[in-house]
Formats: C-alpha cells, sequence, structure tokens
C-alpha cells in the first residue's frame, strides 16, 4: 500500500530574493506533503555576509505567520559554497537530508527541493556516499537552458553560488529534476493578479504581496509590475509530476563560468515546461482558503471574561 503523503524536504535561499516565500507556503499548505524539515541555504555573498542566517529569520517568519512555528522542523544549512568537489561543510541542514533518505524506498521516496544553491545535498552525498543508491529525488531550481546563450550571457544565480556543489550532485548518478531559468523564469504574475487573488488573503497574502513589490523596488532600476515566481515550479512538480514536461539527457559537468560541460552518462531529467495554470492556481487557492479558516478560527475563539452568567 502506498502512502497517501509525500515525504519532502525543502532546501530555500529564503530571503534571497521574493519568490522563494511563495514557494514555502505553496508547500507547507499542501496536505499531500509531509514535511520532514526546511533548511535556510546560504546566497553568496554579493549582498550579505549573513545570507544563510538570513534565510533562517524569514522561514521562522513565514512559519508565524502559518501558526507553523515549532511544529516544522528546521535544521540550518551550510553558510557557504564547499570549498571543492571533495570537501563537504557539515550542518544540521545536511545531516537532516541523510537521516530522512535511510528509511526512503521506491514506494515512499523522499524528495528534495533545492532552491537556491545545491550546497547541502553536496555535502550529503559526501560525508554519506551511500545515499547516492537510495531512493532521492533532487529536484533542483538551477542552471541555464539547453539551447545555447545569448551575447548578453550571465551564470544562472543558483549554479553561480556553488559550482561545486551542482558538480558533485551531477555526477553523483542520484536522480536528478533540473528545473532551468528559461522555463523557471516563465511563471510570472502581476501586482494586479496578485492583489485580485490574495489581496485579501489575511496578514499572510499581506505579507507575500508586500514584500515581494518592496524587492522590486529596491533592486530593479527600471518599472516593473510584475515578478517571476521561478521557485514554485519545485513545489508544482512534487504536486503532480505530470504537470511538467520533462526530457533525460546525460548528466553535464559544469565549467568555472556556469557554462555546460560533457559530463557522466548518468540520465537526469530537465523540465521544458511546466503547467503554470495548475501551479498558480492552486497555490492562490491555499492560501485564501488558510485566509479563511484562520478567519474562522479567530472568530469562534472565546474571549476571557466574556461567559454569560446567570
Amino acid at each position: 500500500m502506498k502512502p497517501s503523503r509525500r515525504r519532502v524536504i525543502i532546501n530555500t535561499d529564503a530571503k534571497n530574493e521574493a519568490d522563494d516565500q511563495f514557494a514555502i507556503v505553496h508547500g507547507l499548505l499542501s496536505p499531500t506533503f509531509d514535511i520532514r524539515g526546511l533548511i535556510p541555504a546560504h546566497f553568496g555573498t554579493r549582498r550579505s555576509d549573513r545570507s544563510m542566517e538570513e534565510s533562517r529569520e524569514e522561514i521562522d517568519l513565514l512559519l508565524d505567520l502559518l501558526d507553523l512555528t515549532g511544529k516544522v522542523p528546521v535544521a540550518n544549512g551550510a553558510p557557504t559554497g564547499i570549498p571543492d568537489e571533495q570537501t563537504p561543510l557539515d550542518s544540521p541542514g545536511a545531516r537532516l537530508i541523510i537521516e530522512e533518505s535511510k528509511p526512503a524506498s521506491k514506494d515512499d521516496p523522499l524528495f528534495v527541493s533545492f532552491l537556491g544553491p545545491l550546497t547541502d545535498m553536496a555535502s550529503a552525498i559526501l560525508l554519506d556516499p551511500a545515499i547516492v543508491d537510495r531512493d532521492v529525488i533532487v529536484i533542483w531550481i538551477g542552471g541555464r537552458g539547453y539551447q545555447g546563450y545569448s551575447a548578453d550571457y550571465r551564470m544562472e544565480f543558483n549554479l553561480s553560488n556553488d559550482i561545486h556543489a551542482a558538480n558533485v550532485v551531477f555526477g553523483s548518478g542520484m536522480t536528478v529534476w533540473q528545473v532551468t531559468s528559461d522555463v523557471y523564469t516563465k511563471v510570472s504574475v502581476s501586482y494586479a493578479e496578485l492583489e485580485e487573488k490574495i489581496g485579501d488573503a489575511g496578514p499572510l497574502g499581506k505579507y507575500l504581496i508586500d514584500q515581494l513589490i518592496e524587492w522590486n523596488a529596491t533592486w530593479h532600476g527600471e518599472p516593473i509590475e510584475s515578478r517571476s515566481l521561478g521557485d514554485s515550479p519545485a513545489i508544482s512538480l512534487m504536486l503532480y509530476p505530470h504537470s511538467g514536461n520533462f526530457r533525460v539527457r546525460p548528466a553535464p559537468r559544469f565549467g568555472v563560468d556556469g557554462w555546460y560541460l560533457p559530463g557522466t552518462d548518468n540520465p537526469i531529467h530537465v523540465c521544458e515546461q511546466v503547467d503554470v495554470r495548475f501551479l498558480l492556481e492552486d497555490m492562490f487557492a491555499k492560501i485564501r482558503r488558510f485566509a479563511r479558516q484562520r478567519s474562522l478560527n479567530e472568530e469562534v475563539k472565546p474571549v476571557a471574561g466574556s461567559a454569560v452568567r446567570g
């Protein structure tokens, strides 16, 4: 008999931008997920010297907004990328992945989604090489598309924060689902859509919208009224794997500049398209439902000293 819930770990550089927050909330509000833990990840040092700690603080804030403080395991990941392809960075997050991988089976695999760098997965592999033979599915939002590069090529951000880790994971033989930038950047929402869909969804909806607009205002140098929720495919693909179109490719290596190089014959699954309608509508519906239920719960709470006296 197959389990009724899917075992999931979400590894997230939560304070890097403004899209991780939507993916985290979507995952936590999905009843078929058995969330085995959240792992705050670093996002390099270009904007902060304490990026992993900032990701942890953002996760804690979201758990508070969801009334889940103390109810979901949180295990800190590594503070930086690994120094080379042989040296792990031991962390509670890497250890959590190792421990949760041990009961994994074909009927009950462990899904580990990475919304940032692959540091903690690579460290788990280097700390416990036997993990590559367990039933673990690694889902990574990262890397450029495979159809060539434009003249204004820039290295994809999640890859840039730990190329060594990407090479360890892609060369390991593990099951990898990769969602590249040409796919994840197409999961776009406008300010108007967000306001119409979750603008009245209580403190959670307000925070998600406000922090997105604030991030755009801080980091975009041109007028903008939309945002790509690029991390969210990791959630929708775990909810319903057939919501993505995959092509099997041999695993590449990554050069120092992020270019794809010949790698191993290990097959990886590259997502070439996601069902954006399913992804966004499911997420919006769950956020609205949470807000309604929370409002109802607050309405029925007894007020201290309000008992009717005879």
